[in-house]
């Protein structure tokens, strides 16, 4: 190993020590002793004397004849010099394989030292703790690896380094870098570091945008959650805006975090939950844990046990469940409604559950009251009983007993009998759809219902209700936006629906984890479909508030909107079934046709066309179906789809979709198949005739 004071190893400072006693024994000798330390190749710099161990090394001796000469290489054959000590005239090597070899004869070697800065030491070791941590999730294990590296003073770069790579990964990873932060403020980290982390990020927000293209806005989100967490003074962004530049994307990110998120009603809940929540586990995880840790309470009695609980799962948006779950049980066992009352009670004193929240749960429970009453008869007179006394003893608004006319949508004004009529019977119609996926059967349904001034309400209730479901209902809910606009919407009616629908995104959120995402998948969709223009999402969000919640749902669908192949992605962002990418689907749609029309079997046919498993995309078969049968002058095709619309594989909404893009580009065909016009008529002729198509095409393609 390296000495402290020299580049030499310890092996050789005692070689060098004992060709020291050797020079002194020999100092006698003619022959100089300068060749013991030319042995080892040690040389002086030019011009000076070598100092080695503190021996002084003389190049130059005096002749015999009074005349300088300087020495030979090895100390051997200069003029006035005495030649080479063990001179024996041939050249001497050492040999590792000689049995009296010794280490010690080997040629010094100097022992360089890197010299390393510590910073980037500090840099590289970070990167390894936030890896890890991303993969187990562990926020001790990182506490504890940040405390045993040290250098406390490099923190700010540990924040930064942080941040930046929960950046350019997935909100999981964004979520855990918000969780982790809260975690080590003024344990591990002290808040003068958070602040100077944060603010090397903001220095360094234009070199990030290079490489994540919607850096600012994350940026500005996790300054938010910092601010939200209490782990950032929002005095920091007032000081910070003053220090950077004005072009800079830092500034833009705390303009964004200031306008977008912080001044936002409900700002803390929406920031909180908008990665996902620090759970990470789904809603209904979330339910069944609240549901247990009631059951325990009413079991034991233990309020502060049961307020720990309910703190520990970090979904404060989501208090309004644990609300109308402890009252439920209240109602179901009448020996536990004193000591619901007293959880709820220390919980809003102690601010655990907030008034908006405790409201919330109080009127999801009116809304259900009717179904409840089918399982517990006295329902209604218990939830009467516990309004007023919740109010009396202070942990519930006076406001809630003033009618509002909140119907659960969130609408804030009075409706009349009418409007509420009409909302229950639609749910009960969407509900029966999503269990039999028939859009005619729907369209009819609402047709009889006769009111079209209505139609953004069913938009808004559709899909409202498909947002708590899973994707086989968001799908579905999409394809019948799809059909809707074909038959019996206008346009105006699904902007004024999305309008209605954003309006009231804040109290979604509320209940729904992704809402704004899910809310912008939708009308990114709506577009991709033809059910909405571009120009239409301009239209929107100039009809919303500034600021809210609506309008940045509304920026975030032009962003998917203008990605990168966003047809492709958006065509199947709820699954469709498959994942395949839309040309994968094409290209298989066009492989089964073409065997089909070689000589398959049409039940064969009907059956690779149901194993694609992408119903929503039927209408490709259709389009393609007729294309081919106007190439090769056969009406085969028509024969496969008669038959796949009798046994309901394509249902007229896709039937019509499909004929409608053959409609569209005939002009493009007419270039191709001369007679594609006529053919197109012939084709719709026969499909009214067998009842594929709405009678109104028939008018339409007329017109055309």
């Amino acid at each position: 190993m390296a000495s402290k004071e020299g580049f030499l190893t310890d092996e050789q400072r005692e070689t060098l020590k004992i060709a020291s006693q050797n020079a002194e024994i020999l100092s006698s000798s003619p022959k100089s002793p300068t060749s013991l330390f030319s042995e080892h190749h040690i040389k002086a710099p030019a011009g000076g004397k070598a100092q080695t161990a503190g021996i002084a090394v003389r190049h130059v001796r005096r002749s015999h004849s009074g005349k300088f000469g300087r020495v030979k290489k090895d100390g051997a054959g200069g003029k006035g010099t005495w030649g080479k000590l063990l001179d024996t005239g041939g050249e001497s090597r050492i040999d590792r394989n000689d049995p009296n070899y010794d280490s010690g004869e080997e040629p010094y070697q100097l022992v360089g030292s890197t010299v390393t800065d510590p910073l980037d030491e500090y840099k590289k070791a970070v990167v390894s703790i936030i890896d890890e941590y991303f993969s187990n999730g562990d926020v001790e294990l990182a506490a504890s690896d940040l405390r045993e590296l040290g250098s406390s003073e490099y923190h700010p770069y540990f924040i930064k380094r942080l941040v930046s790579m929960a950046m350019d990964r997935h909100d999981k990873e964004k979520e855990m870098a918000s969780v982790l932060l809260s975690a080590l403020y003024a344990d591990v980290v002290s808040p003068a570091q958070i602040r100077d982390g944060f603010f090397l990020l903001l220095e360094s927000a234009d070199d990030l945008a290079v490489d994540i293209l919607d850096a600012v806005d994350i940026l500005a989100l996790f300054l938010a959650r910092a601010v939200v967490d209490d782990i950032l003074p929002p005095a920091f962004l007032t000081r910070a805006k003053k220090a950077l530049p004005e072009s800079s994307k830092g500034l833009q990110a705390i303009q964004t975090a200031e306008k977008s998120y912080l001044s936002a009603p409900h700002h803390a809940e929406l920031v909180e939950r908008k990665w996902g929540g620090s759970t990470h586990i789904t809603v209904e995880e979330v339910k069944k844990k609240i549901a247990d840790l009631l059951r325990e309470y009413v079991d034991g009695g233990d309020t502060s046990e049961a307020c720990r609980c309910i703190r520990e799962l970090g979904v404060s948006f989501f208090h309004h469940e644990v609300v109308k779950r402890a009252l439920v049980l209240a109602m179901e066992i009448r020996t536990a409604e004193p000591l619901v009352s007293k959880l709820l009670k220390e919980a809003a004193e102690e601010r655990l559950i907030s008034s908006s929240q405790m409201a919330k749960g109080f009127a999801r429970l009116a809304e259900s009251l009717d179904d409840l009453a089918l399982d517990i008869p006295s329902a209604k007179s218990s939830f009467q009983s516990l309004v007023p006394k919740a109010i009396s003893e202070g942990w519930l608004d006076a406001s809630f007993m003033k009618p509002s006319g909140e119907d659960g949508d969130g609408d804030g004004q009075v409706e009349d009998e009418n409007v509420r009529r009409y909302k229950e019977e639609i749910v009960t119609i969407i509900h029966e759809y999503f269990l039999s996926d028939d859009i005619p059967e729907l369209i009819q349904s609402l047709e009889d219902l006769g009111k079209p001034g209505y139609n953004p309400i069913f938009l808004k209730k559709l899909i409202t209700l498909a947002l708590d479901r899973k994707n086989r209902e968001k799908e579905m809910a999409s394809v019948l936006l799809s059909a809707l606009h074909i038959e019996i919407f206008s346009t105006d009616d699904i902007v004024n629906g999305f309008v209605m629908l954003l309006e009231t995104a804040e109290d979604t959120a509320l209940d729904i984890l992704d809402a704004s995402n899910e809310l912008a998948l939708f009308l990114a969709r709506a577009v991709i479909d033809d059910v909405l223009a571009p120009l239409n999402l301009e239209e929107i969000g100039s009809k919303l508030p500034l600021n809210c919640s609506g309008s940045e749902t509304v920026r975030m669908a032009r962003s998917l909107i203008a990605a990168r192949h966003a047809g492709e992605r958006l065509l199947r962002c709820w699954g469709g079934g498959t994942g395949w990418a839309v040309e994968d689907a094409k290209d298989k749609i066009l492989k089964l046709l073409e065997e089909y029309e070689s000589g398959g079997v049409v039940s064969e046919a009907c059956q690779c066309i149901r194993d694609l498993g992408m119903p929503f995309f039927n209408h490709e078969v259709v389009k393609k179906a007729l294309v081919m049968a106007m190439e090769k002058k056969n009406d085969r095709m028509l024969d496969l789809l008669q038959e796949c619309f009798s046994e309901g594989l394509i249902t007229i909404n896709q039937m019509t979709k499909g004929f409608t893009r053959i409609k569209d580009s005939l002009d493009d065909l007419a270039l191709d198949i001369p007679n594609a016009k006529e053919k197109f008529d012939f084709y719709v002729e026969h499909a009214l005739k067998k009842g594929w198509l709405m009678p109104s095409f028939g008018s339409s393609a007329a017109d055309a």
